[in-house]
């Protein structure tokens, strides 16, 4: 497998961790613009791993046949500011595939393999290179990247992440419960954070930042500043 090169020990690194719909992709991208740093969109390497798996005819169920794919994947993410990122697999945007529900569930096969999981750390830290790099994530700073110099732990509260999802499916046409929302949102935070494996908890080292009643800029602004603090 083949990604950023570089020594991963020399180059900063800024995570930020935080349950689905606070934010921390939009941050995240727009932060690794301003500072012209690399980016890490962990929630798609499992996705990006599983297309190129079956574009390579591999056998999903057999941990060998993954692996031996993934060490000719060549995954890139490519920050797009305040409209988020875009992911490259080799020099295809597959930003639009690997969110389909076939390539969701392909990822949710491969992502239970523990030698596909060792190989896809590595890939993640292989993204650590000059001038340095943003991951957006859930695990970054406990797990991938526990020597980073900034960790962040970006949350929102449940009605407000309802809130958000409520738009992005109306915005696609989809009608949703506020009230479903909460109560699914709510209940996959408590399995979470109680997980056995690289449970959903700030890094004791992270700043945490509630964006319930901030906008992206705001977020963004406060995380700079953290940053210019620690640089």
């Amino acid at each position: 497998m083949t990604g950023p090169a570089g020594q991963p020990e020399q180059h900063p690194v800024i995570t930020i961790d935080g349950p689905s719909g606070a934010g921390k992709g939009t941050a995240a991208a727009a932060l690794a613009e301003a500072l012209s740093f690399h980016l890490l969109d962990s929630g798609a390497v499992y996705r990006v791993a599983a297309l190129h798996a079956v574009r390579c005819k591999a056998d999903l169920t057999d941990e060998a046949s993954v692996l031996a794919a993934l060490r000719t994947m060549h995954a890139q993410f490519k920050p797009r500011g305040l409209d988020g990122v875009d992911v490259f697999l080799s020099d295809e945007n597959v930003s639009q595939e690997i969110r389909t529900e076939k390539a969701g569930n392909a990822a949710s096969q491969v992502a239970v393999m523990p030698a596909v999981r060792s190989e896809l750390l590595d890939e993640q830290r292989a993204f650590r290179q000059a001038p340095g790099l943003v991951a957006d994530g859930r695990d970054m700073g406990t797990v991938v990247f526990p020597d980073a110099q900034l960790k962040v732990f970006l949350t929102a509260s449940p009605e407000q992440r309802a809130s958000r999802r409520a738009k992005q499916l109306k915005d696609k046409g989809i009608t949703a419960n506020i009230a479903g929302l909460v109560d699914e949102i709510s209940e996959r935070d408590q399995r979470d954070a109680s997980r056995t494996h690289s449970p959903l908890i700030p890094a004791k080292d992270a700043i945490v930042i509630e964006s319930s009643d901030l906008n992206a800029d705001e977020v963004i602004a406060r995380i700079l500043e953290a940053w210019r603090q620690v640089s």
